[in-house]
């Protein structure tokens, strides 16, 4: 299980997306897979005010349409920004090393993005190639419903390796209105009204002074949402069959191992759910790139994500961002983290051959067959069965045999998608509102392309 979040931390039917598509659809769907979701009347609906607002740039195009200092854009298959000629050079002391060393940089702001969802909390993601004397720092400056502007607030500095810098969140940083903790960008009390409107996100390119080395960033955006306080969520209509073949990985064989990570596999919910998904979309390690880890350890590929997951700051491998450019350092992988509105959304995903992870906090006696409590926990989800339970490979586990586990539907959706709950202790406590990881291939296929749009990702 992960590491307890900060108290900030924080439905209606979707349409089928291609009802043809029965399985195939991902890279290992189920032989015996069907699925029957069908479209909602939209007549009989109204349309849902938007709570979440996902936003990235991604093509040449976005590239061009920033205000760059010394970076450059990068057509071709999967376009990006490098570093073109470097604007200056700066001195950076790492707080986890105490190293101080100087970095050439280039920095890239996007134009402004205005939320359809004005927000209580926003989260960025990014994916990026970071070579060995590189890395990038992300940050983000609003402007909330009341006309001012925050400070422009670092989201992350972050690098694939752990060689150049210790990839980190930073703490303490707030204006009175707002503050970031860890990775999500909060309002300090939503109950005054006060929102995100919108914001721009800036990037900051670094390598090593005199060389010609540059991070490659491919994607960069937000999501952005403001949703209600809860306690139970309505309940969705089951729609979809379908069991997508997942790798299962658990990470309770794990514990004990690389204690300096989080205290080792106990804690290690949220990379082994990632390399779960990376490895159902094709991502493999080198024995090259796993020859640190020692050789008589069962799946090294986990302890390989824990460590490069793993934020400095936060002290544990659950930072959801740093968990997406994970994933993205996979050959043709793109990670985001969004919010969804109902398991309705994940049956479009599933539909389309995507899996998603989801994060939860629960007691041990709100999700039957279970057997423990947590205050939050990151689950794969691979698909649902007849009744429309759902299909979870549970990396709180004690073997990898034993991580898949289905779960009832009434019982999972309200625990994922609730933002208040009460603990263990009877006090109300956060909820996480939805939230998940998305990792799909950098070049969608069309089915798949229309499912997340149909989630608000693209």
């Amino acid at each position: 299980m992960s590491r307890a979040e900060h108290p900030s931390r924080r439905t209606v039917l979707a349409a089928a997306v291609c009802a043809a598509v029965v399985s195939g659809t991902g890279p290992a769907a189920a032989d015996t897979s069907t699925a029957t979701a069908t479209a909602a009347d939209s007549d009989a609906v109204p349309a849902p005010t938007p709570t979440v607002d996902n936003h990235a740039w991604t093509t040449y195009a976005d590239w061009c349409r920033g205000t760059d200092q010394g970076t450059r854009a990068v057509p071709g298959p999967r376009p990006g920004l490098v570093i073109g000629t470097a604007r200056g050079s700066a001195d950076y002391t790492d707080p986890h090393t105490g190293r101080t060393a100087s970095w050439e940089y280039a920095t890239w702001t996007s134009p402004v993005h205005r939320l359809s969802a004005p927000a209580t909390e926003t989260i960025a993601s990014w994916n990026a190639d970071t070579p060995a004397g590189t890395w990038i720092r992300i940050e983000l400056r609003g402007t909330y419903t009341d006309g001012t502007d925050t400070p422009w607030y670092v989201m992350g500095r972050w690098a694939a390796g752990d060689q150049d810098i210790k990839r980190t969140s930073v703490d303490d940083q707030k204006d009175g209105k707002s503050a970031v903790w860890t990775d999500t960008f909060a309002i300090d009390d939503p109950t005054t009204g006060l929102r995100l409107a919108s914001y721009r996100l800036r990037l900051t390119l670094y390598r090593k002074p005199g060389t010609k080395l540059t991070p490659t960033v491919w994607r960069l955006g937000a999501m952005g949402s403001d949703v209600p306080d809860r306690f139970t969520v309505p309940a969705s209509v089951p729609g979809l069959a379908q069991e997508l073949i997942v790798p299962r990985y658990s990470q309770e064989i794990h514990t004990g191992q690389y204690p300096e990570y989080d205290n080792g596999g106990e804690a290690w919910c949220s990379p082994t759910s990632s390399q779960m998904i990376i490895e159902y979309w094709g991502g493999r390690l080198t024995p090259e790139q796993l020859a640190w880890v020692d050789p008589s350890y069962a799946d090294p590929q986990v302890d390989n994500a824990a460590r490069f997951t793993y934020d400095y700051q936060y002290q544990g491998c659950g930072n959801w961002p740093f968990n997406a450019a994970y994933a993205a350092t996979y050959q043709d992988l793109q990670g985001v983290v969004t919010r969804l509105g109902s398991l309705t959304d994940l049956e479009t995903l599933i539909a389309a051959g995507i899996p998603a992870i989801t994060s939860q906090s629960f007691l041990s006696g709100e999700l039957t067959g279970a057997g423990y409590g947590t205050a939050g926990h990151l689950m794969t989800v691979i698909g649902f069965t007849a009744d429309g339970d759902v299909i979870a490979n549970d990396p709180n586990s004690p073997s990898d045999p034993a991580v898949r586990r289905v779960y009832k539907r009434r019982e999972f959706e309200n625990i994922w998608l609730r933002t208040k709950r009460y603990n263990a202790s009877g006090k109300v406590s956060s909820g996480t509102g939805g939230v998940c990881y998305l990792y799909f291939p950098a070049r969608p296929t069309a089915c798949q392309r229309t499912a997340l749009a149909a989630v608000g990702v693209r």
